[in-house]
């Protein structure tokens, strides 16, 4: 661990009880493990852009009651970075997810999930049912359930442009000549609500954990899990366990739409969060946690299990 790393470590709330790493197909994933309660939770990382740390805020709070597993995606953090587009794909991060889950001593979990997380959570509870107590998506990438958000059509991704104001800057020209550039623009519109500055550095610090070649392949070139709103609509229809769904008003990533979809297909709840953009468990952790907290405790009333 360097100096920096180790210096992050000290700054931690609460320091992991286990941690180690998953290889499959020769890629090393890095997970952890906080608290040993008698049901499980599974936090996903989003894509490689961001690490585990996204849920600082939360794993201190849930770990009181909870097993808390959380891991670093392929591409970032600890994890390996592999050189492969097909590496990337939607189903390796599911993969990852459910290894870490058997690593960390559990048989069954709340599924969590941001974004790419979300949509990998739902995924996972679909192929593996057996594994998905319940499922919590926060503003969930479900490709092809609806259209996407326009702001990542308005310019040609590995086209160079003659601007880089904006939305430009999702550009692999850019990335390549200013990623922290990229970054600290594609966290301010994340993060859109006032006094986020301590949120936005911190993002952005963990997007320089990956670079501009490794987040192309995963967020441009891995295939993508499926060809059709059709296909997408039934990966969410197997969804057997109850879901939550939870969407920032001011998301500036995932459309509305999507997760209204997503709860509608799933025979979810949706809550909107007012005035919270796209990272509501960074900026709004209180609300969030909770969510999540009375969220588990309705499943834990209504049945018992043991992971």
């Amino acid at each position: 661990m360097s100096i920096l790393e180790a210096r992050r470590e000290q700054t931690r709330a609460r320091n992991p009880d286990d941690e180690g790493y998953v290889e499959r197909d020769g890629v090393r994933v890095f997970w952890e493990r906080y608290g040993d309660g008698p049901t499980t939770l599974l936090l996903f990382p989003t894509s490689p852009i961001s690490q585990s740390r996204l849920w600082k805020a939360q794993i201190p709070f849930l770990a009181r009651h909870y097993r808390v597993l959380t891991f670093d995606p392929r591409g970032n953090g600890r994890s390996d970075r592999p050189t492969d587009a097909a590496a990337y794909g939607s189903w390796e991060f599911v993969e990852d997810g459910r290894a870490v889950l058997e690593a960390g001593g559990a048989e069954r979990a709340i599924l969590v999930g941001l974004c790419d997380g979300g949509g990998w959570a739902l995924m996972l509870a679909s192929r593996h049912p057996e594994t998905a107590l319940g499922v919590v998506a926060i503003a969930p990438y479900v490709p092809y359930l609806t259209a996407g958000h326009p702001n990542y059509t308005l310019y040609p991704f590995d086209e160079p442009l003659d601007t880089d104001e904006g939305w430009a800057k999702w550009n692999i020209h850019y990335w390549r000549r200013d990623f922290r550039g990229f970054l600290e623009f594609f966290f301010s519109q994340q993060l859109p609500e006032p006094h986020s500055t301590k949120q936005i550095e911190d993002c952005v610090e963990w997007g320089l954990g990956t670079d501009p070649e490794t987040l192309a392949l995963a967020d441009e070139e891995a295939p993508l899990p499926w060809s059709s709103k059709e296909e997408a609509r039934a990966v969410c229809e197997r969804v057997s366990c109850p879901v939550l769904v939870l969407h920032g008003e001011l998301d500036q990533c995932q459309p509305r739409e999507r997760a209204t979809a997503v709860a509608a297909f799933t025979g979810g709840t949706l809550v909107t969060l007012e005035g919270a953009g796209h990272l509501p468990q960074a900026r709004h952790p209180v609300k969030v946690n909770l969510l999540i907290r009375d969220f588990v405790r309705s499943l834990e009333r209504r049945t018992s299990w043991s992971s």
